[in-house]
């Protein structure tokens, strides 16, 4: 099977868990904006942010080294027990040294749902960590299927939680525990990982030689956290807890191209650590990174195009109207924040984490610059601006970095028919004529059909093809 068909093959794989739950979830914007509270959802958006930054903080990004380790031993079950064995003991002791410090930490914060983020990292951990070890064996569909059983819990938990038992951020911040603690005993149960864990397996060599590859990755994630969780942060301090409510909507639909894209990445990363040394790999990475600018740019164009029509569909609650002046600018942060997670992808690839870290620095330091001088004057369009051009300069940085390690080609015609749409789309969009707008629609959709043409004609045959062998087999055993 060639490279390409077995990044399709996997990212196929990896979006059966992912894809039906994410979009579920967004289509629950309307019985969110609804039952919460602008405040409500701004607590609930800020302590998962919260989550989100500690988490590496705390665990030095382990998770991530494991995958990436077991990738080179996955025929070696020795080694495998070893990698597995030091780094579960190496994250309990991490975890009780966190229990202790937050409890600690407690008598100092006067907030009602604190013991809430002490459980949440916790399991969330776990939940991440395991699977990563799915994906380092390289089975992706228990991965897709642990990741769809977190999924499916945390939606079904939420309606039950805020509609049935009027919960509110408690109901979230509960449905969203649980559900990673059944991905945990999934996983647990059906990898059989305790099989793998042993002291006598244990090896400070090993331990070693994952931090050396994880820890450079804690100041990425930290900008990542700058970048996104500065916001909020700053929203809430200088101007309240309802507009980062609002700022939290707005960026549901930047998370549905994330959403595709995260799924990707995660076969990519594989991809790109597997093909590394081959002699073509400056071909093979040029290639699979144009593609992949072609198809999110155009998913983030369409977003764009499709708004003035769906957002009062979307959003229910007049309180959170003002979210739809930041989608664009968002949406366009994300197209570059994709950009530099291609590249981040092949610096992985290479076991280059230290790079990682040195060009983060930089869009953490424009983030918070142009959030902390403008917040004032420009609200809410501040973190949003910050957020674009951090990652904008972040994408130019590590593009001109990356070309030390391996030659990628970026097709210069293509960024810029996008930079021209997209000046047009945002002028119809923020003018709110609906003729116009209709028109943007038209033209946007047929350039992503034409740009992205032989692609979907490839999906297509894919899927035909699927569906045929799956009728072969119903007849097989239909016969015997």
């Amino acid at each position: 099977m060639s490279r390409e068909k077995q990044l399709v093959k996997n990212t196929g794989i990896l979006a059966l868990g992912k894809i039906c739950t994410q979009f579920i979830s967004f289509f629950l914007l309307p019985l969110y904006t609804s039952v919460l509270t602008t405040t409500e959802y701004g607590i609930v958006d800020l302590l998962n942010t919260y989550r989100t930054l500690l988490i590496p903080l705390i665990f030095f990004q382990m998770e991530q080294a494991v995958f990436r380790f077991l990738i080179d031993v996955r025929k070696d079950d020795n080694e495998k027990k070893r990698i597995i064995s030091t780094s579960f003991f190496t994250i309990l002791v991490q975890v009780f040294l966190f229990v202790c410090v937050f409890l600690l930490a407690c008598i100092f914060i006067n907030n009602e749902y604190k013991y809430f983020l002490m459980l949440n990292i916790i399991a969330t951990m776990f939940s991440n960590y395991f699977l990563q070890i799915c994906r380092g064996f390289g089975d992706n569909i228990t991965y897709s299927i642990g990741s769809l059983i977190s999924g499916t819990c945390t939606i079904v938990l939420n309606v039950v939680f805020l509609v049935i038992f009027k919960f509110g951020a408690y109901g979230m911040l509960s449905a969203t525990l649980i559900a990673n603690i059944l991905c945990i005993l999934f996983v647990l149960i059906r990898e059989r990982i305790f099989t793998y864990v042993s002291k006598n397996n244990y090896s400070n060599k090993i331990r070693k030689s994952l931090w050396k590859y994880s820890i450079p990755l804690i100041p990425n994630s930290l900008s990542w956290w700058i970048v996104n969780a500065s916001d909020r942060t700053i929203i809430s301090h200088f101007i309240g807890l309802s507009f980062n409510g609002v700022y939290s909507v707005s960026n549901k639909f930047s998370n549905v191209c994330i959403t595709f894209f995260n799924i990707f990445n995660m076969t990519w990363s594989e991809s790109a650590s597997l093909h590394v040394n081959d002699e073509d790999s400056s071909k093979f990475f040029s290639s699979i990174t144009n593609k992949s600018l072609k198809i999110f740019g155009s998913i983030c164009l369409l977003i764009i195009a499709v708004m003035p029509f769906a957002f009062k569909y979307l959003i229910t609650g007049k309180s959170y109207s003002h979210a739809y002046y930041q989608i664009p600018i968002l949406l366009l942060g994300t197209f570059f924040n994709i950009f530099v997670a291609m590249l981040g992808s092949i610096y992985i690839a290479f076991k280059k984490s230290n790079e990682i870290a040195k060009t983060s620095i930089l869009a953490a330091v424009i983030n918070i610059g142009i959030n902390v001088l403008l917040i004032n004057k420009i609200g809410l369009y501040a973190a949003s601006i910050s957020t674009f051009l951090s990652y904008f300069v972040m994408s130019l940085y590590r593009y001109k970095d990356i070309q030390k390690l391996v030659k990628i080609n970026i097709d210069k015609k293509m960024m810029m028919l996008f930079s021209i749409f997209c000046i047009l789309l945002f002028i119809t969009y923020y003018l709110r004529i609906r003729l116009l707008s209709f028109i943007s629609l038209i033209i946007i959709s047929l350039l992503t059909f034409i740009l992205n043409k032989t692609i979907i004609f490839d999906l297509i045959l894919i899927f035909k093809l699927r569906i045929k062998r799956i009728i072969r087999r119903k007849k097989v055993i239909y016969i015997k």
